[in-house]
C-alpha cells in the first residue's frame, strides 16, 4: 500500500478584464467618429439596392418641403404640444435617460442598465458631433424663416433634424440592450418616433430633415452599441459580464515511477 501525495489544487488563470466604458469613452468617441466619416470609403456594391431608394426618396422630398412645411404652418394648434414632446430629443432630455440609467445601474448593481447609460450617452456625443458638422455644411433654412426657408447654403441649421438624430440614437441603443423585453423596445422607437413628427408639426424642421436626422441616429445608435456592447453579457442577465458558474473539478493524479497517487481538485470562478 503506497502513501498518498496530497495534490495542491491547480489555480486558475487569471484573467485580464477590459477597459471599463467609463475609462475608454473619450478614446471611443474618437474611434467612432473616425468609423463613421470614413463608412462612405466602405460601402459595397450590395448597399445599393438600399441606398439608392433611400436617395430618390429623400431628393422628393427636398422638393416637396416647402409646400408641406407651408401647410403645416397654417395650423398653430399642435405646435404647443409638439415643442413639449421635442424635449424628449434636446441634449438635456437624453442627458437625463442616459444619467437615470446610468445611476440605477451603478446603485443597483444592474450592468445592463449602466451600460445603456454609458452607450446613451457616446451616442448622443457623437451624433451632435456629426449633426452639427452637417449644419455647418448644408446650412439650410429652416421654415420659419421666411422667403428663404428650405433654401441650403443660407446661413440656416435646419438639415438634419438634431432632436431626431439625438432621439432615435438614444432609442437604438435602449432598444438592443434590452431586446429581450418586447415592451422596452416598442417604447423606445414610438418615442423617438414622436420626437421626429413632433420637429415637423412643431414647425421646426421639414419632413427631409427628420427623415435623415432619424436614419443618421438610428445608424449610430447601431453603431456604437455592436461596437462597444459587452458581448458576454447573458440576454437573461443584467448584472455584469457572464463568467463560468462556481464547480470543483475533480480528477485523478497519479506518478507510476515516484509510486505516487492522489486526487486534484480545481475551482473554476
Amino acid at each position: 500500500m503506497h502513501a498518498q501525495t496530497p495534490v495542491k489544487p491547480t489555480p486558475s488563470p487569471t484573467r485580464s478584464s477590459p477597459p471599463s466604458l467609463e475609462r475608454e469613452f473619450f478614446t471611443n468617441i474618437l474611434r467612432d467618429q473616425k468609423a463613421i466619416w470614413t463608412s462612405p470609403l466602405h460601402l459595397e456594391r450590395s448597399d445599393a439596392k438600399w441606398m439608392l431608394p433611400s436617395g430618390i426618396g429623400l431628393m422628393a422630398l427636398f422638393t416637396t418641403d416647402r409646400i408641406s412645411g407651408d401647410e403645416i404652418a397654417e395650423s398653430d394648434r399642435s405646435v404647443s404640444a409638439s415643442r413639449a414632446i421635442s424635449y424628449g430629443g434636446s441634449v438635456y432630455g437624453v442627458g437625463a435617460a442616459a444619467g437615470t440609467f446610468y445611476l440605477v445601474g451603478r446603485l443597483k448593481n444592474n450592468y445592463r442598465a449602466r451600460e445603456t447609460g454609458v452607450l446613451i450617452a457616446e451616442a448622443a456625443l457623437d451624433s451632435a458631433i456629426v449633426e452639427g458638422a452637417l449644419k455647418g455644411i448644408t446650412r439650410r433654412a429652416r421654415p420659419l424663416d421666411g422667403v428663404e426657408r428650405s433654401e441650403f447654403f443660407d446661413g440656416g441649421s435646419s438639415f438634419p433634424s438634431g432632436h431626431s438624430t439625438e432621439a432615435w440614437a438614444e432609442a437604438t441603443v435602449i432598444a438592443n440592450e434590452y431586446k429581450h423585453r418586447r415592451a422596452v423596445q416598442v417604447a423606445a422607437y414610438a418615442m423617438a418616433s414622436a420626437v421626429s413628427v413632433a420637429r415637423f408639426t412643431g414647425q421646426k424642421h421639414y419632413l427631409s430633415d427628420v427623415l435623415a436626422g432619424s436614419a443618421l441616429g438610428y445608424g449610430i445608435g447601431k453603431y456604437v452599441y455592436n461596437t462597444h456592447h459587452q458581448k458576454s453579457l447573458a440576454v437573461t442577465d443584467d448584472t455584469g459580464p457572464v463568467s463560468n458558474p462556481w464547480r470543483p473539478t475533480i480528477s485523478p493524479q497519479f506518478n507510476r515511477h515516484a509510486h505516487a497517487y492522489g486526487i486534484g481538485l480545481t475551482w473554476s470562478f
